[in-house]
């Protein structure tokens, strides 16, 4: 069986590190908010050319509390609208949620199903005070438009960069370095990814970074002293010390990751499958290599009795989950046709070339 995602192989590369860390970890009799973390968060600011790092619990708090931060600094307020993409995983939707700000759902670009910047013109109104672009598996969003979108309607620009650890524009802007402020997701199947949970946001304001840092830690400006009502969102120390590890070879992963879909792209060959568009650049670390199918049921059946695994993402857009009741009234053409037609296949970076031969074999055989 060739595996959409062998994690255990993904980390065997790194198992005496691992060992060597989790020893190092025992020994410092120090757990929380440690020396690992700060290394992690001063190695991901450098890496994705930011002045400023603060290590999360997770992807979905990371994206909060820079929600929650952005409304202790009176740049937004309850009721105000958020544009989202409205074929993006649910997370990116219970942030805004749970922020007390309204989404506004926004239609995607079909070539790269990240969010359309001519949909995103057409919903703007006086309530609209921001933006949460996702750059949805792995590939950057067209910030080349949306960038002056948002700063001629004086919108904030969030990004969700869950899926796109180390996707970079062709002047090398990379992604968490787009907007105020940007979230990360370090879960165990992402191309930057822990052994538990994990998350950070990037940004390049000072005291947007300095409440956020406040925030994740029950509030705290020092010990016992709470300048805000906050969360319990500090990312592990034990973890940060594996992401220290993994980060070294970010890279290496995502180069082989775009080489896995450049054998997809050029040697598929079957009309019953829709691509996904790439230029061939670095704006795409394909986090999954995504083809739109019809009948998608009995071709993920075919690829099981072939003994290959793949994943919907996602099966049922946010607006029509049972938890979004409110929004299921939408109207969402595009985005509904998306996640009926959807398959993602296996392009692991530890995948060998022999398992990408077959899978190409057998699926210009569907």
């Amino acid at each position: 069986m060739i595996k959409f995602l062998d994690l255990h192989k993904l980390n065997a590369r790194f198992e005496t590190e691992f060992q060597e860390k989790f020893k190092s970890f025992l020994d410092s009799g120090h757990y929380i908010l440690g020396k690992e973390v700060l290394k992690f968060e001063e190695d991901f600011a450098s890496y994705c050319g930011t002045k400023y790092c603060v290590g999360t619990s997770n992807g979905l708090d990371a994206l909060i509390l820079i929600f929650e931060a952005l409304k202790q600094l009176g740049k937004l307020k309850e009721g105000d609208e958020v544009l989202v993409p409205a074929n993006t995983y649910i997370a990116s939707i219970l942030s805004v949620l749970h922020a007390g700000l309204n989404p506004i759902f926004i239609e995607p670009d079909l070539h790269i199903y990240n969010i359309s910047p001519n949909h995103i013109l057409d919903k703007i109104t006086s309530k609209t005070k921001a933006i949460l672009v996702v750059h949805l598996y792995g590939q950057l969003a067209d910030m080349n438009q949306i960038g002056p979108i948002a700063e001629a309607n004086g919108l904030l620009v969030i990004e969700d960069a869950a899926q796109a650890h180390g996707a970079q524009n062709k002047f090398g802007v990379k992604a968490g370095n787009f907007g105020i402020a940007s979230g990360f997701s370090f879960y165990p199947s992402k191309n930057l990814g822990a052994l538990g949970d994990a998350g950070a946001v990037t940004t390049n304001d000072l005291e947007l970074k300095e409440v956020i840092r406040k925030l994740r830690n029950y509030g705290n400006k020092e010990k016992y002293i709470n300048q805000y009502a906050g969360f319990n969102n500090r990312l592990d120390e034990f973890q940060a010390g594996i992401l220290n590890i993994k980060l070294a070879t970010l890279d290496a992963d995502n180069i082989r990751r775009r080489q896995i879909a450049k054998r997809y792209l050029k040697e598929i060959n079957n009309e019953k499958l829709v691509l996904p568009q790439y230029d061939g650049s670095e704006n795409h670390v394909f986090h999954v290599f995504v083809v739109m199918v019809d009948h998608r049921k009995n071709f993920i059946e075919y690829l099981k009795n072939s003994n290959i695994e793949s994943l919907i993402h996602y099966p049922i857009s946010p607006s029509e989950q049972e938890a979004f009741l409110q929004f299921q009234e939408l109207e969402l053409p595009l985005t509904k046709s998306i996640h009926e037609r959807v398959v993602s296949l296996p392009i692991s970076p530890v995948l060998e070339e022999n398992e990408i031969d077959y899978v190409i074999k057998t699926i210009n055989h569907y």
